[in-house]
């Protein structure tokens, strides 16, 4: 008994030892985690823990930041890599929670991690070692961003690499279905749960996910003669097409039936909007002519592909003349390189060949010909009545690209905050972008990534540059969704169509039978877990950034005046002279490379009563020696102008300037890591500032005794001609290695007051004709030797004042150059 009773206590000891050692493991983690808070001001997320922390850290400040260095602490969290200042505002616990901190980069988003050593550089992986301490840390994104840390020599070394082999080992997916862990890490937990069920959304915008949105905007375009259709409402005609779609009213859903099946995917012609002048824009993918069709067939496909138009539709053809997603795939690595370098060769572009080396990697180029093909659909559209039918052979990514970019063009309500995201919202997630696929969260896709809806967003950049007054979102707001598509949290992006977002949120299997189609399974998905968070769309600002830096979203812009009402149709008849003799009404014509042809890949359309099928020989006079939209203006006889200050009419789309030096490179998004990887693609040591620093404190320098020359007046009239750069200036020059490329800045008196920002995006860089000295070249991109910095000199509003989101430390030092 004696024996049975000691064997029973040791093992009540043991279980007792076994359950005291993982409760003072928890508590000691959770102590951790609150005493992260308590003392060094970081907020976690509900269910987040600290994995590591480093002490007396020094982040480098990027030009929107203020430049210098910053002191704090580093976290590496399993959800972020956080960075809390040392005198930054101590976090309330009132407020909703924030995803990501004003100097915070989640650890998804991270592309690769280089540390700096003692006259070394090595590129750290979760299976490599450190023979050296790191002196910095570099975390280079997937955005085109690179973040810079500084560890201070007081920092214990254990420190150093414990963080760093942290980061390096839980940044990297390590196999599929890892992205999922990864959201269930920042979104897993109960308490954020319950808070993200609790979002409303905005409902300032259309979410085209019900009939009555599509409705919403019927009514909107004035778009008669249409209807919402329901046809494909468990996705048995097309699984990447939406649940709704609209049609014409002729059309009733029995015969809309038969014309799935004779295009690519089921992706039938449908409509996406209205031009105020009465055109309607459609897309749709190639026809399989291979498939055998009846006479009835055509006549509902003549019906659903003219819609509510009696003249003309105009096939226009985008496979032939725009990149292939593998060339913008390719451009966009390219383009990465150049801007951010290699750092295992530490090779870097010097300043003769950087517009050389930019202009082989053709990113501009395909920018260029989506704006020229957009241009002339927009053109089209204005002519008067008749129908545009955009065809794709998947009708998935540049279709996606040149509906979108002529709604802009052409529709002001597509250029707010808010008609924008309803914009992206319509003709990408509803209209089955492989938003998935493209970015390729997982990374082990390749043949499959392509940044389609990055090149759109350059495409936007392009015309909010061009024409800044007519946008009331601003380079701020594109710069945000630029960022936010490299975070895999939104449900906007994660997933290819919307069948596949209906699938998670619903958590319900679908099985494919012949008879029935597409039908929900009885067993829940077993890809899917009921436990997952749900994902918050993209558009909700609030869980990514401060009320300062959402208030920078969007600018005042005049109301524009509503569009005239139509005459007796107003049909506009300057299309007639370029038409065709031998064509009818209800006739197809295929616009390819500038000229119309009848379409080969369609059926034999029926261009006369009589039944006869012709066929058009007649092509249009080829224009493709003009350059830009010269020619389209010239074939339409467009009488309206398109200046500096924009068209007249607020409905006239904005033609952008598509000669080279008028595109300009989105410098505020792809070369704002471009200074911390060129001073690190060659190792320098602590104790030497890199030349760029060396050249700003003489550019400062200079500012300083230019300011006392003239204390308390004016500036005098030569000082003023000594301005860098002028409108008139030469559009290329290179000066001292510094290129100056395609200038903003234009001459103005001396004694007028300058704009307010929201007004002119255009702001003048010259020293303030005031006693004080001249603030510090921290708002530019300066270049010293062998360097890129002096590159497309475009001043933006964002440039010409302090980013509200960042609040730097007026004491703020630069690194102790007395490291051992």
């Amino acid at each position: 008994m004696r024996s049975e009773q000691r064997l029973y206590e040791r093992s009540e000891k043991g279980a007792a030892g076994k359950k005291g050692l993982m409760k003072e493991r928890m508590l000691s983690q959770s102590s951790i985690t609150a005493r992260s808070r308590e003392m060094f001001g970081l907020r976690c997320l509900p269910g987040e823990c600290v994995l590591q922390r480093a002490l007396m850290v020094r982040k480098k400040l990027t030009a929107r930041e203020g430049r210098g260095w910053m002191s704090g602490t580093l976290f590496c969290t399993h959800f972020r890599v956080a960075f809390v200042p040392q005198d930054g505002p101590k976090p309330d616990d009132n407020t909703d929670p924030v995803l990501l901190g004003d100097h915070d980069v989640a650890l998804a988003s991270i592309e690769k991690v280089v540390v700096v050593g003692p006259n070394r550089t090595k590129l750290v992986s979760p299976n490599s070692s450190l023979k050296f301490t790191p002196e910095e840390l570099l975390l280079y994104c997937r955005d085109m961003r690179v973040i810079c840390f500084l560890f201070d020599r007081l920092t214990p070394d254990a420190q150093v690499l414990e963080i760093t082999y942290t980061i390096a080992k839980t940044y990297q997916p390590l196999k599929p279905g890892s992205v999922l862990s990864f959201q269930n890490a920042a979104l897993g937990s109960v308490e954020m749960k319950q808070f993200l069920s609790n979002r409303r959304r905005d409902a300032r915008m259309n979410w085209f996910d019900s009939a009555s949105d599509w409705e919403q905007e019927l009514e909107r375009c004035g778009a008669t003669g249409w209807r919402v259709s329901s046809v494909n409402d468990r996705f048995e005609m097309s699984t990447s097409l939406s649940r709704f779609i609209v049609v014409p009213q002729k059309v009733l859903d029995t015969e809309l039936k038969k014309s799935f099946a004779h295009f690519n995917e089921g992706r039938i012609p449908r409509w996406c909007w209205r031009h105020p002048r009465g055109s309607d824009l459609l897309r749709m993918s190639i026809f399989q002519n291979n498939i055998y069709h009846e006479k009835d067939d055509i006549r509902n496909l003549e019906m659903v592909l003219f819609g509510c138009q009696n003249s003309l539709c105009v096939v226009v053809e985008l496979g032939d003349e725009l990149p292939s997603p593998s060339d913008i795939q390719l451009a966009h690595s390219r383009l990465r390189t150049l801007c951010l370098g290699d750092v295992s060769t530490s090779v870097s572009v010097p300043d003769d060949k950087w517009l050389s080396t930019l202009e082989s990697t053709h990113w501009l180029d395909h920018v260029r010909l989506c704006l020229r093909k957009a241009s002339e659909v927009a053109c089209l559209l204005r002519s008067g009545h008749l129908t545009v039918a955009l065809q794709e052979p998947e009708d998935r990514d540049m279709s996606c690209v040149v509906s979108s970019l002529v709604q802009v063009m052409s529709d002001p309500h597509c250029r707010s905050q808010h008609g924008f995201q309803s914009l992206v919202q319509k003709e990408w997630v509803m209209a089955g972008h492989r938003f998935y696929s493209r970015i390729n969260y997982h990374r082990d896709n390749d043949k499959e990534e392509a940044p389609v809806f990055l090149l759109f967003l350059d495409c936007v950049w392009q015309l909010w540059f061009q024409f800044p007054s007519r946008f009331q979102l601003t380079g701020d707001f594109l710069l945000a969704l630029h960022d936010s598509i490299h975070l895999p949290l939104f449900s906007t992006f994660l997933g290819n169509c919307q069948r596949e977002r209906c699938k998670r949120s619903q958590n319900l299997g679908q099985s494919y039978t012949p008879v029935n189609g597409w039908r929900d399974a009885l067993q829940p998905d077993s890809s899917s877990d009921p436990s997952d968070p749900p994902l918050p769309p993209v558009w909700d600002w609030a869980l990514q950034y401060s009320a300062d830096r959402r208030a920078c979203f969007t600018q005042p812009v005049p109301p524009t005046p509503p569009p005239q009402p139509l005459l007796n149709g107003n049909l506009n008849m300057k299309l007639d002279a370029h038409r065709p003799a031998d064509s009818a009404p209800g006739s197809v014509f295929l616009l390819s490379r500038g000229s119309f042809t009848c379409p080969g890949n369609l059926p034999p359309w029926r261009s006369s009563a009589s039944g006869v099928y012709k066929k058009s020989h007649r092509r249009a006079p080829s224009t493709e020696n003009v350059p830009g939209l010269e020619r389209l203006l010239k074939a339409w006889k467009l009488t309206a102008t398109c200046g500096p200050q924009g068209p007249a009419d607020a409905y006239e789309p904005l033609l952008p300037l598509l000669l080279v030096p008028c595109m300009g490179l989105w410098r505020e998004c792809y070369l704002r890591g471009a200074l911390h990887a060129q001073a690190f693609s060659h190792p320098v040591t602590s104790n030497h500032l890199h030349p760029v620093e060396r050249l700003a404190q003489e550019v400062q320098q200079l500012q300083d005794k230019l300011a006392q020359l003239s204390p308390g007046a004016d500036l005098d009239p030569p000082t003023v001609t000594t301005e860098p750069r002028h409108a008139d200036a030469n559009l290329n020059q290179n000066t001292n290695n510094a290129t100056f490329l395609f200038s903003a800045s234009k001459p103005r008196s001396v004694g007028k007051a300058a704009p307010p920002p929201s007004s002119n995006r255009h702001v003048s860089r010259a020293p303030p004709p005031t006693a004080t000295p001249a603030p510090r070249p921290g708002g530019k991109d300066l270049g010293g030797s062998n360097k890129h910095t002096f590159l497309f000199g475009h001043s933006s509003v964002t440039e010409g004042r302090a980013d509200p989101r960042y609040h730097p430390p007026p004491n703020a030092k630069l690194p102790k150059s007395d490291r051992p």
